[in-house]
């Protein structure tokens, strides 16, 4: 009797992770398809710009070649799309500003995982807004609140306890980030590692974010594709001298991270004292981000194009997605570090693991061609010092060691690089000391509210 009473417990958590999943993957394909119309419609079709693109993402609208930007409005788009997006969440959703993975982390730790159901519509318009007027920020912080939005709002509607919302909360920001990412495992992982800064995970939830992430992916594959996001050329490891080079990765993306972070909090702090209202913040930080993008276009948007470009670079791939040169990768870095801060720090709804996805991989194609320079005879390719780079600043300031190894072998479709990949992680997770982008993370379990309440 008690196994079949296991067994029906069992049954019954597998129907709510799946059901999780399916929900949250048509959110985030819904939300793609209004990023991809933003997009469209305010950057290619006021600005005349078009932005690069991944060689996974989905072009939902034919793509029109304009001879000449509009550089004066990219100057004031970002601006504007904020302003809206602000509004938008000003009067229907307030919870929905911000980067939405800090706004799930504090709701799974002090709320006990509630997320109003308004957010999930609302920080999907507001954040198609911010991102396709150009504002310089990621589609996970959106997606992330949004998938955990959906977990939380079938808890809500199963009148299901604390323990259990937070559960189904977790899963959904899982399948959220898997779907969007196309890295279901990834995504899972993700969901364990995001809640806390030290070396901690929410193994409850790591089973059913594996569910709900696994339908998620399958479900927006089903409209978008089975691809990864990126291609690269097949780089391989094979040379243990090359973990000297790959060391000093290591300590360039680990101070990397704590610029990002650094410059991040600080525009942040000095936004809440500009006696203004709130929602015309984000449009004096949109107008910052469009001073760079008239200079800089390539920060504009996620940058996900940018990825691709710099995965590349000094490979025959070059050709067909086009090459960047060293000043530019250093430029694209600092650019996309301001704008983002700009963007995201002064209220725009928007995520910041996507720029920090950007930023690593810029840095870390910049240091693979300084270093190509330096070890000749060691054959090192900076589109594979970009990869590994991506996930030593993700290790670095969002705090998710495992998470970014995972991820950034899922979403090229390269797992040869896995071991230089843990080399750097591990190094930079270490040498970060604690620094994390995300306010709301913890240290450990025993730092939670959630845990303290015995839940």
């Amino acid at each position: 009797m008690a196994g079949e009473g296991l067994s029906v417990k069992t049954g019954r958590a597998l129907l709510l992770c799946a059901l999780t999943g399916l929900i949250a993957g048509l959110a985030a394909s819904g939300f793609y398809w209004l990023l991809e119309s933003a997009r469209y419609y305010l950057m290619e079709g006021l600005a005349h710009y078009t932005p690069p693109l991944a060689a996974g993402e989905t072009a939902i609208y034919p793509t029109v070649h304009h001879t000449e930007r509009l550089r004066w409005v990219l100057l004031v788009l970002p601006a504007l799309g904020a302003m809206a997006g602000a509004l938008l969440v000003k009067f229907f959703a307030p919870s929905a500003g911000g980067h939405g993975t800090d706004a799930a982390i504090n709701a799974y730790h002090r709320n006990e995982g509630r997320i109003p159901f308004a957010v999930i519509p609302v920080k999907a318009v507001a954040s198609a807004l911010v991102i396709g007027s150009g504002g310089s920020a990621g589609c996970e912080g959106p997606v992330t609140q949004i998938g955990a939005g959906c977990g939380s709002a079938l808890a809500s509607l199963l009148k299901l306890d604390a323990a259990e919302r937070r559960v189904l909360m977790a899963a959904g920001l899982a399948a959220g980030v898997g779907a969007i990412f196309r890295a279901p495992l990834a995504g899972a992982i993700f969901a364990a590692e995001i809640f806390y800064s030290g070396l901690d995970i929410e193994y409850e939830i790591l089973m059913p974010s594996l569910v709900a992430s696994t339908v998620a992916y399958t479900v927006f594959a089903l409209f978008f594709g089975w691809h990864p996001l990126f291609v690269m050329p097949d780089y391989t490891f094979a040379d243990p001298r090359k973990l000297l080079p790959y060391l000093f990765l290591a300590l360039v993306v680990a101070l990397g991270a704590k610029f990002y972070i650094l410059v991040f909090r600080q525009f942040e702090s000095a936004s809440r004292t500009w006696r203004v209202p709130t929602w015309v913040k984000p449009g004096i930080g949109g107008l910052l981000t469009g001073l760079i993008g008239f200079f800089l276009p390539q920060v504009l948007g996620s940058g996900y194009g940018i990825i691709q470009q710099t995965l590349v670079v000094d490979s025959p791939l070059a050709e067909r997605f086009g090459g960047l040169s060293l000043a530019m990768l250093l430029l694209i870095f600092f650019g996309k570090v301001f704008a983002t801060a700009f963007t995201v720090a002064s209220g725009g709804s928007g995520g910041v693991f996507g720029p920090a996805l950007v930023s690593g991989a810029a840095l870390g194609a910049a240091t693979g061609l300084a270093l190509t320079r330096l070890f000749p005879g060691l054959e090192l390719h900076p589109g594979a010092f970009a990869l590994v780079g991506m996930a030593g600043f993700l290790a670095a300031s969002v705090r998710v060691p495992i998470a970014a190894i995972i991820m950034v072998s899922e979403i090229t479709g390269n797992h040869n690089l896995l071991l230089p990949s843990m080399w750097v992680c591990g190094v930079s997770y270490w040498l970060s000391n604690g620094w994390t982008i995300y306010r709301s993370q913890v240290r450990t379990r025993d730092c939670s509210p959630a845990h303290m309440r015995g839940g």
